[in-house]
């Protein structure tokens, strides 16, 4: 059966004075995930343990994400989170302070027989 994506939510989240890299990411996976509703899963019989998540998380420096600690944020699925470069770091020069922002983009995918759809006739 091919897999094909079925969700693709953005987010974004920060951390205003402390450099960290994965509070940013988890507050833009967060923020992703709420505003999400999928009802499609219990309405179409679809198990939430078939679908896989991958998430990409954009930092300026992604070496510094932890990555188990983003996917535990996951709460269904099969998770894969990678971090690349993006989002923004913004300097505070008259405070001395960077703020960091991050990007989430969550991709959600499923197991479809194609053979089992079809367009209704009803218009």
């Amino acid at each position: 059966m091919m897999e094909h994506r079925i969700i693709l939510e953005m987010g974004t989240g920060n951390d205003l004075y402390g450099l960290d890299y994965t509070k940013a990411a988890k507050r833009a996976i967060q923020d992703a995930l709420h505003h999400s509703s999928i009802v499609m899963f219990k309405s179409l019989g679809i198990a939430h343990t078939d679908m896989r998540v991958q998430v990409t998380i954009g930092v300026r420096k992604p070496e510094l994400l932890d990555i188990s600690a983003l996917t535990a944020e996951l709460p269904r699925g099969k998770a894969e989170v990678t971090g690349v470069v993006g989002g923004l770091d913004v300097h505070d020069a008259d405070n001395d302070q960077t703020h960091v922002i991050a990007t989430a983009a969550i991709e959600a995918f499923v197991p479809i027989d194609a053979a089992k759809w079809k367009l209704s006739d009803r218009t």
